[in-house]
């Protein structure tokens, strides 16, 4: 097995994971820097998957399964956004032509995101994985995702007898996530879109590990794995609910603020708050995961919610202690209804 992007800890914990499966006879681990963390026993091989030399790798390697992890929304150490959508996108086009010239290889396991729906004021309450998105995303990350599944699709197309298998997770969050929306909750006062209150989803990294080792393997009797698949923890938090589970104030900004909010925050390189993630945290996004269940066979352990109060447990303490501040919100939530406004919200129902 070759798995890439294993100098992120998702990754590095992946491979650890993986090595104990008595199914697995080698692990070969790759990626353009040295991890700083342990692999146990794997073979570490430094290689950048843009550069041709990925070829080489496989070939070299006579792997028969490959699970790609270097799709990511967040750079590795100094890295720049460029480098990022390089990694993305042109490593992953280096990485399945590879594939494709490689007899060996008969399983492919590609990280996606839900990104790839985007966020839009009409989207539907809920997406399934062949609902087409209202409104493709423009850049970032999500526009990463929505390239990398399409060279995917047509590597399928090329190499039918390969298993491929393509899982677009939620909102990846835990005590060591290392994602957009995690720095996003980090900062000591979230800013937010004034009248939207969006239904988010989360998937805790224990769970992301999980399902990756299941979609790596043979399926068992009564399952597929390949294809395409939501992930997703059980139930929906809003950003509101967020907010105060973590004790941090919110800022309501009208949206060209908000815009431009973003941009500081990212000048300061405090997070990535890009145009997609700004829709997001405006319209939010939710998605079905019955073909998770009843096709792939894999049941998270957390909900969104647990998986959300894990994240925050490892959190340094809110402005706010969260019973005061749920307690400001609801006041003011009164307040409002009394005056006879009501806030718009997105998709709460």
């Amino acid at each position: 097995m070759l798995v890439t992007g294993v100098a992120r800890q998702l990754g590095g914990r992946f491979v650890r994971r993986i090595q104990r499966d008595p199914e697995v006879d080698r692990v070969i681990a790759v990626d353009a820097v040295p991890p700083a963390h342990h692999l146990g026993g794997a073979d570490f091989i430094q290689a950048d998957i843009r550069l041709p030399t990925i070829a080489r790798v496989l070939a070299e390697t006579g792997a028969d399964t490959v699970v790609h992890m270097d799709v990511t929304g967040t750079a590795l150490g100094g890295g720049s956004r460029a480098t990022v959508k390089e990694t993305n996108v042109i490593g992953t086009m280096q990485l399945l032509g590879a594939c494709q010239k490689s007899p060996t290889v008969r399983r492919l396991v590609v990280k996606s995101s839900t990104n790839v729906y985007g966020s839009a004021p009409r989207d539907p309450a809920v997406f399934t994985e062949t609902t087409p998105p209202k409104s493709l995303p423009s850049g970032g990350f999500a526009k990463d995702a929505v390239e990398v599944e399409g060279y995917v699709r047509g590597f399928a197309r090329r190499r039918p007898d390969v298993a491929v298998c393509v899982l677009r997770f939620a909102n990846i969050l835990g005590p060591a996530a290392d994602t957009p929306l995690a720095s996003y909750f980090a900062l000591p006062v979230l800013p937010t879109v004034f009248g939207y209150d969006p239904r988010l989803q989360f998937v805790h990294e224990d769970d992301v590990i999980e399902v990756l080792r299941i979609a790596s393997h043979e399926p068992r009797r009564g399952t597929l794995n390949s294809g395409t698949f939501n992930i997703a923890g059980d139930g929906v938090l809003l950003l509101s609910q967020c907010s105060r589970r973590l004790g941090r104030p919110t800022v309501p900004l009208l949206l060209p603020a908000v815009t431009w909010t973003g941009s500081l925050v990212r000048t300061l390189g405090m997070t990535d708050f890009s145009p997609e993630q700004i829709r997001l945290l405006t319209h939010g996004r939710v998605v079905d995961t019955v073909q998770m269940r009843e096709t792939l066979g894999f049941t998270p352990r957390y909900t969104t919610a647990e998986a959300f109060a894990d994240f925050a447990r490892g959190q340094a303490p809110g402005l706010l202690p969260p019973q005061t501040l749920a307690g400001a919100v609801d006041r003011l939530a009164a307040l409002t209804a009394k005056a006879g406004g009501h806030p718009q919200t997105h998709g709460a129902n």
